[in-house]
């Protein structure tokens, strides 16, 4: 198929036809009412917008999301915006949570649809924020003044495109392009095909200045600064691993166009007889470390976690271990959204035990200050009973440097992971409480894993740019 048909068969897929658009703006007027009525009840002075995808007619088929904020007089005191604003998003939604951004909202379902409710300030602009969330009423008046009919259908295409390449969403699990991001993109490239034609020759660090504000410096492998907020990249959170994503799939879209590339297949789960062949064909050896994550939302448990797992490679590597690959997974609940399972740190070892002594190389003899210190340090220590299990050998010379055979605190991989000099390595505020209760796999025990993380382990063992 040529690139136009492809693009044409997605768009019949991504656009919401007119019973959908009906159907959202009911809804979104019945909310916008019910949420007005709450803040009259308050005698509060302020008004409700409806912003996000949603109001910029930017959504996919199929999204259920509204996202309504109060805004508030920037006087307001901030114990009061979050008291008002959490008052009138259980008013508006009953039944709904509070979650937690910069300060609390409340988050819910209406006739179907998921809901954000969030309370802001109403500055006169994006550089006089008091909030974070301030800023995003000002991001879909831009939008509105700037996106055309035309160009919302390639947002569209973009946004699903995204999505099947896995690069969607400005999550700290996920690391994408956010909405925001997406659209001014489009923007800046005056449509979809000209935006991957572009990033298919980008050269990071890839600058863009919609409003040319040119104020800031940022060090960011994609950098867009935010036309409405001089002072902040909207990419920010992009990974180089997702940008270099997107340009990967951007090229394989000009060269191959194909459906698939914007709804690929949902990837099946590995069997243990499957992950047993793939380790016995790699001949290395998998441990995993398994605990409990912590309930805390995503945005908080993905750093950590990646954090932890980065803290327990270099654990590994300083006890002489060598990482082949490894990555982290958390187990999908049937619970509420912010109700985590097990967390899973899984690494590939190329061996799981290592030698009991290990080389320790010290400086050139010719440095005298230097050489006679480590040589008196480990003359000292020098072991000369053959029985003994903690010797040291040397020190010695290789050449010109002194050096010593130092025994190793851990041969065996699986020893140091249960062993209590784990929880010395750097990880997450709050995973280290949650490692205390660990369960450590080595080898065919990792085989337990795939019922609950199957397509995880799948993912892991068929990598894909």
């Amino acid at each position: 198929m040529s690139l136009e048909a492809v693009l044409s068969a997605v768009e019949a897929r991504v656009t919401p036809d007119e019973a959908e658009r009906a159907r959202f703006e009911e809804v979104a007027g019945e909310l916008r009412e019910r949420t007005l009525s709450a803040l009259s009840e308050l005698d509060v002075e302020g008004d409700v917008v409806l912003v996000g995808s949603t109001a910029r007619g930017t959504w996919l088929s199929g999204d259920r999301d509204i996202d309504m904020f109060v805004r508030l007089p920037p006087e307001t005191d901030r114990s009061e915006l979050v008291q008002y604003g959490l008052t009138i998003g259980h008013e508006v939604l009953p039944d709904g949570r509070e979650e937690y951004a910069e300060h609390p909202y409340v988050k819910g379902t209406y006739e179907g649809f998921d809901v954000d409710l969030v309370p802001c300030y109403d500055v006169e602009d994006a550089e006089h924020i008091q909030s974070a969330v301030d800023r995003t009423p000002f991001h879909s008046t831009y939008l509105e003044e700037n996106l055309d009919d035309e160009l919302a259908r390639d947002v569209r295409l973009a946004k699903r495109f995204l999505k099947g390449i896995g690069a969607y969403g400005s999550d700290l699990r996920t690391r994408g392009f956010s909405g925001y991001l997406t659209e001014l993109l489009i923007c800046e490239y005056d449509g979809f095909v000209p935006l991957v034609e572009a990033a298919a020759e980008w050269h990071p660090p890839v600058e863009l200045d919609p409003e040319d504000h040119g104020r800031e410096t940022f060090t960011d492998p994609l950098v867009v600064i935010d036309p409405t907020d001089p002072e902040r990249n909207v990419a920010a959170v992009l990974s180089a691993e997702n940008l270099a994503r997107f340009q990967h799939y951007s090229r394989e879209l000009l060269e191959d166009p194909r459906e698939e590339l914007f709804f690929p297949p949902e990837r099946e789960p590995i069997s243990a007889a499957e992950l047993r062949a793939h380790v016995r064909q790699r001949r290395t050896t998998p441990v995993a470390v398994v605990f409990e994550a912590p309930d805390i939302v995503d945005d908080q448990l993905w750093p950590q976690l990646r954090r932890t797992l980065g803290g327990v490679i270099d654990g590994l590597d300083d006890h002489g271990f060598d990482v082949f690959r490894a990555d982290t997974f958390v187990e999908e609940t049937a619970g509420p959204a912010d109700e985590q399972g097990r967390a899973v740190l899984f690494i590939e070892l190329a061996s799981p035990t290592v030698p009991a002594v290990s080389r320790h190389v010290g400086p050139p003899v010719s440095v005298r200050s230097h050489a006679e210190g480590f040589y008196e340090k480990y003359a000292e220590r020098s072991g000369r009973d053959d029985g003994d299990q903690d010797r040291l050998y040397g020190p010695f010379l290789v050449e010109d440097r002194y050096m010593v055979e130092r025994p190793r605190e851990f041969t065996d991989a699986s020893e140091y992971l249960r062993s209590e000099a784990l929880l010395e390595v750097r990880t997450g505020a709050q995973i280290e409480d949650a490692l205390e209760e660990r369960t450590v796999l080595v080898g065919d025990e990792v085989d337990g894993l795939v019922e609950s993380f199957g397509r995880d382990l799948a993912a892991y063992f068929d990598p894909r740019p």
